[in-house]
């Protein structure tokens, strides 16, 4: 599945540790948005993994599911690419 994440976090510290835990999933796109080719388990130990460092009652953080079509269509204006890593190596 193609997921957006896109987070914000109040904490400078958390908002740290959620980038970090994030490129084991994904590819930053901008500061706060990964794009993450991933699978159902994947996508819940993200989720979980995320949870657990951020503060439920002031940090955010959202999860966009993109079917292929809508990846196929993605539009960028300005630099960088739609994230094509299907190799990507959770470890």
């Amino acid at each position: 599945m193609f997921v957006v994440v896109s987070y914000d976090v109040v904490d400078d510290r958390k908002r740290t540790k959620i980038a970090k835990a994030m490129k084991s999933y994904g590819e930053r796109v901008q500061k706060s948005v990964f794009e993450c080719r991933i699978d159902d388990r994947q996508f819940m130990r993200m989720k979980k993994a995320l949870e657990s460092i951020m503060d439920m009652n002031e940090d955010s953080v959202r999860f966009y599911f993109l079917c292929k079509g809508c990846v196929d269509r993605i539009e960028i204006s300005g630099w960088g690419a739609v994230t094509e890593d299907e190799n990507l190596i959770i470890v």
